[in-house]
């Protein structure tokens, strides 16, 4: 999350003076542009790239005794994702920061570790997360259901 407008508005400069944008920003309406589908499905590939090649690298997609490939469970592969939303639930339930990075809250660490293991599985699979990210704002930005005056309702979407 950006911690000012002004953060936003330095990320989004290119994209704010382009033709495709109007004076008056709006994130929606960026995540709709070219630029933006494209930035976000190459962001995603480098993030793949790199976790996966890390967990490569450190062994865990080879057998350690033989070193030959192994073939990994993806219902235990998606379990370890989970878990890592779990540790980062406790580190919010107990105000937590990391023991490993002490300069971290824990939520951050925990969630990076989810995002690694994700990343590192859609590198493995050959998944275009960035592509199903960037087609999924789109679409969520246009459901009824998440705009802000359904969701007030009586049985609007609380959370």
């Amino acid at each position: 999350m950006f911690k000012s407008e002004e953060e936003l508005n330095r990320c989004c400069k290119s994209a704010m003076e382009s033709e495709e944008m109007s004076t008056e920003f709006s994130m929606i309406e960026f995540v709709k542009t070219g630029d933006c589908q494209s930035n976000l499905k190459e962001s995603a590939l480098s993030l793949q790239m790199a976790c996966h090649q890390v967990a490569v690298e450190c062994g865990w997609w080879n057998d350690p005794d033989t070193g030959q490939p192994l073939d990994r469970n993806h219902g235990e592969l998606i379990c370890l994702m989970h878990s890592e939303l779990s540790e980062a639930m406790e580190a919010v339930r107990k105000d937590l920061m990391d023991s490993h990075l002490v300069n971290r809250k824990g939520i951050e660490v925990e969630l990076a570790d989810c995002l690694i293991r994700i990343f590192d599985y859609a590198g493995h699979n050959h998944l275009d997360i960035g592509g199903a990210i960037a087609e999924k704002l789109v679409y969520n930005s246009n459901r009824a259901d998440h705009k802000p005056e359904n969701r007030a309702g009586g049985h609007g979407k609380k959370f």
